[in-house]
């Protein structure tokens, strides 16, 4: 009987073992689905404003009652954009993958899922993704009433691999 008794509770823990795995596994599986789907790719970035495939999908349009612009770009591997700058600076949050961003004068950095990188107003800088990863980042522009964007000059291969 004690014998039974202990075949039955080891049966239910390898079972109750076998469906959190499972659980888990499937989590990580729509988590995962999720960060990278996340947004529709949205369109390619023109090609006088970025080196490589960008996608920009819009998030929150302009209006006159936020005066906030919020959108989601996701870069291809070696991705990135030109130097640019914005009236009222831009917040970047890294939401999937790994990538560079650099303000002038300053080194390289790298970001990451989960990084926020706030970009001063007026300040050169350009963003992207690394060599090997993807990138995924939400940007917002607040007081669009400033102004958007200016783009600038491609980043040359060498800043773009200079750390």
């Amino acid at each position: 009987m004690r014998r039974l008794i202990l075949s039955v509770i080891t049966f239910l823990f390898l079972i109750g073992q076998s469906c959190n795995s499972k659980t888990d596994k499937q989590e990580n599986i729509e988590e995962n689905d999720i960060a990278e789907t996340i947004f529709p790719l949205g369109e390619l970035g023109p090609a006088k404003n970025f080196t490589g495939k960008a996608y920009n999908f819009g998030l929150v349009e302009n209006d006159s009652i936020y005066n906030t612009l919020v959108g989601n770009v996701y870069f291809e591997k070696n991705a990135r954009s030109n130097w640019h700058f914005h009236p009222s600076g831009q917040i970047l949050i890294v939401l999937d993958g790994v990538g560079y961003h650099q303000l002038e004068g300053q080194p390289r950095e790298t970001m990451k899922k989960g990084d926020v990188i706030k970009v001063p107003a007026n300040t050169r800088h350009w963003h992207g993704a690394t060599e090997k990863n993807s990138l995924t980042q939400m940007y917002i522009l607040p007081k669009t009433e400033n102004g958007f964007v200016t783009w600038l000059e491609p980043v040359s291969d060498e800043q773009y691999q200079s750390k």
